[in-house]
């Protein structure tokens, strides 16, 4: 593949409050503890100490949730190395889409992979351990039952419920699988191979990136959530975490930056099976929403310390939960992930957890032979293909026109013959210069809708080129949408079996650019 670097200010994707971040606007200094930068790890080292029976409880759950894969060697030294005091994790996360969903899940893993790696290059006397974190306890099935390749969505239906790590591959889902015959071996055994959707993630996940090493964690685990135990209970009976966000993103908000989660009083779900629903308090009792099923503060404080496996932690709890069951040291998210765990640091605060060192992860563009060629035609390079249309289009068709479609002199000369005639004529009459006036304004309207049928005419005439430059930019943003929140890796994963490595090569977690890469 072939990169060139475009910085994120020049694409209109990002927000000013990603970009404060990642350049380190002091206006955000209270809200992280570490800079993006390869450099800071050596304090988030520094500050990392995680207990040897956490470190135990992991491996154990590892070995266990791998049961009955088959492993490459270096997940199989990945999980037993985290008993080690020298080991730590870098981390990224995501929903559990079908085959992958959008690109930039494939981009996320592949950031933190090379993050692991030129983390043991800068230090040596450690091991970095790159992690995937499945997203099973999300309940919102609409928001990952689809993909779409091709301008095509392919979606599985069906009418379960709860926690979608734990939906079954039934016959609804061996219906659908039909329909994507065509998909690659990987994520046929799978899914084929599985009795859950979270378990078939794991599978093909591990079958993508085992070589380099990655660990695939689930936090849906009895043995990992007694762990949280103490923030379930802070949480559910005084509310204090609630405080805590609310006033960071009080805070922020004074500074002039957009809050993007919303803490809540109680940010525990109850998890069960076929149910993921709100914890309420109401009065002196508890009750979970949309059901009914209640509780008293003790029932429920029984609960927390006999099945903390219920308490399901929503997006303000997710962050600090991770932290607090793996030796992390960062995560890598996207430009909302990034900005709302700035949104958490008075939460980590409060419960003494390292904050870890937050990364965007890698931003990427790939253009295939075809887009390419219509490019060169259009003598548009890595930039170009940021534009807005209709931007693009007008100034193109002005500098490209025959004629001068915009009459700018004839309308001139026309307002002064006006203005020269309605003063002479107003001697005679003074009513005499508002009818020139009107005369003028009537005449200026002609020729604006002249102007205009001598634009559509140019444009009809370079019909060639603004279709090119439509298909271009429906290519890489879909619908307006950047192609990597859209398009699923089959795009240009069935031509080039080798994709994966070829991102591999090309991204560095450390460079915060967005890169466009040229494919055949």
């Amino acid at each position: 593949m072939k990169k060139h670097c475009v910085d994120l200010d020049q694409t209109g994707q990002f927000s000013r409050f990603f970009l404060d971040y990642i350049n380190g606007n002091e206006a955000l200094k209270p809200f992280y503890t570490h800079l993006p930068r390869l450099e800071s790890f050596k304090d988030a080292l520094a500050s990392k100490n995680f207990p040897s029976e956490n470190r135990t409880i992991l491996n154990q759950v590892l070995h266990r949730h791998y049961s009955g894969i088959e492993l490459d060697e270096p997940v199989v030294t990945n999980i037993q190395s985290v008993l080690s005091e020298k080991t730590f994790t870098v981390t990224t996360g995501h929903q559990l889409n079908l085959f992958t969903g959008p690109l930039y899940f494939i981009y996320k893993i592949v950031s933190t992979i090379n993050l692991a790696k030129k983390l043991k290059a800068a230090y040596p006397e450690f091991h970095f351990v790159p992690v995937y974190w499945m997203a099973t306890e999300d309940h919102d099935f609409d928001e990952i039952n689809y993909f779409k390749l091709d301008g095509k969505k392919y979606q599985w239906n069906s009418n379960q419920t709860g926690a979608v790590g734990d939906f079954i591959l039934d016959e609804s889902f061996k219906a659908f699988l039909k329909e994507v015959h065509f998909a690659p071996e990987v994520f046929q055994s799978a899914y084929q191979n599985s009795k859950t959707l979270g378990e078939a993630v794991r599978r093909y996940v591990n079958e993508l990136f085992g070589a380099e090493g990655l660990l695939v964690v689930d936090g849906h685990d009895a043995s990992l959530k007694s762990l949280f135990t103490p923030v379930i209970q802070a949480d559910l009976f005084d509310h204090s975490p609630f405080s805590q966000a609310q006033r960071v993103t009080r805070e922020l908000e004074e500074k002039g930056y957009k809050s993007q989660i919303f803490p809540r009083e109680i940010n525990f779900f109850y998890l069960d099976k076929g149910l993921r629903e709100r914890i309420e308090r109401v009065g002196e009792e508890f009750q979970v929403v949309n059901t009914s099923i209640r509780f008293s503060s003790e029932e429920l404080e029984a609960l927390v310390n006999s099945n903390p496996e219920r308490f399901s932690p929503n997006v303000v709890l997710r962050p600090l939960y991770q932290e607090m069951i793996l030796p992390n040291l960062a995560y890598l998210g996207g430009p909302a992930e990034v900005v709302y765990w700035l949104q958490l640091k008075g939460v980590f605060d409060q419960f003494k957890v390292p904050f870890p060192v937050l990364l965007p992860r890698n931003f990427a563009l790939i253009l295939n032979g075809p887009v390419l060629k219509k490019m060169g035609q259009l003598g548009w390079g890595a930039t170009d293909v940021f534009v807005e249309f209709e931007n693009w289009k007008k100034a193109f068709v002005s500098d490209h026109a025959k004629v001068d479609f915009g009459m700018q002199k004839q309308k001139e000369i026309l307002s002064q013959l006006f203005d020269a005639k309605g003063k002479e004529a107003s001697s005679l009459e003074k009513s005499l210069e508002a009818a020139f006036e009107a005369g003028k304004v009537r005449s200026l309207k002609i020729l604006d809708q002249m102007s205009a049928k001598l634009r559509k005419a140019e444009e009809r005439r370079m019909a060639v080129d603004l279709n090119r430059a439509r298909a271009v930019l429906e290519f890489t943003a879909p619908n307006g949408s950047p192609q990597e929140r859209v398009v699923n890796m089959m795009q240009f994963y069935l031509g080039n079996a080798g994709l994966i490595d070829e991102l591999l090569d090309c991204f560095d977690p450390l460079d915060f650019k967005m890169m466009v890469l040229e494919t055949t």
